[in-house]
């Protein structure tokens, strides 16, 4: 036998040459939402900045957003359990804040402004590649799921964007943020699936990737900017996550 494929109780099971386990059939899917599904709008982004810091006295340089941002990751502390807590993400943004050029008390007050404007659905916009997608995994009879880090109430985010899921686990909601492997095992509970019928994809190695593995998920990285060359098995596009997933 080559790499002929039988299907047989519920696995897949390629043949010799292809060097692969038997692998449980495919259920479910789990999506991450942030730089998966949605892109943040502009006030989000560096002129959202420098909008909010002028209604705080502070004149913030759009350009220095991004180096800010970075600098904010390298310096940013998840909680010691895994738990939300929204005075961290208003700290990594107030980091931001101050990269840009703000200082003083207001610092804070702005990048608590900021923080909301992250709860605001009208923020968001799709990838264009995001509906077709979720449409593609419909047609094989998958159930979806979210699961995201974030201060949005995520089943009133999804019905905001009409999207066609069957279970939302948001983290504020939750208590626990990604990779917490409890936020998994609610979404999964509340789609009734075993790790070993689901998948999971999203834009982060850590919260997403190495979370859902550890779970004994499969796991699809989405690296629309090719930021993780060396990532065996990467999409660029959500156009290439049938493929990805041995939907076709």
């Amino acid at each position: 036998m080559s790499r002929s494929t039988i299907r047989f109780c519920g696995l897949s099971i390629c043949g010799a040459r292809g060097g692969r386990y038997p692998r449980p059939m495919l259920r479910a899917v789990l999506l991450d939402v942030d730089f998966t599904l949605f892109r943040p709008g502009p006030e989000l982004g560096p002129d959202g900045y420098t909008r909010a810091g002028a209604r705080h006295g502070l004149a913030l340089d759009a350009d220095r957003h991004d180096d800010a941002r970075l600098a904010a990751l390298d310096d940013l502390q998840r909680h010691p359990e895994l738990e939300h807590d929204e005075q961290i993400w208003i700290a990594f943004t107030e980091d931001i804040v101050r990269g840009m050029g703000g200082d003083g008390p207001a610092a804070r007050a702005c990048a608590t402004d900021i923080v909301r404007e992250w709860e605001r659905h009208e923020n968001f916009f799709l990838y264009d590649d995001a509906l077709s997608a979720i449409a593609a995994l419909r047609r094989h009879g998958l159930r979806i799921g979210l699961i995201s880090n974030g201060q949005r109430d995520l089943e009133e985010f999804a019905e905001h964007h009409e999207l066609d899921v069957d279970v939302c686990v948001g983290s504020a909601h939750h208590g626990y943020v990604k990779p917490h492997r409890s936020i998994f095992e609610a979404a999964l509970a509340a789609l009734d699936i075993e790790p070993g019928h689901a998948a999971m994809v999203g834009d982060s190695t850590e919260d997403d990737i190495e979370g859902a593995r550890a779970m004994g998920m499969r796991a699809v990285l989405l690296d629309r900017e090719g930021i993780h060359p060396e990532w065996e098995g990467a999409i660029r596009s959500l156009d290439e996550l049938p493929a990805a997933l041995g939907l076709v």
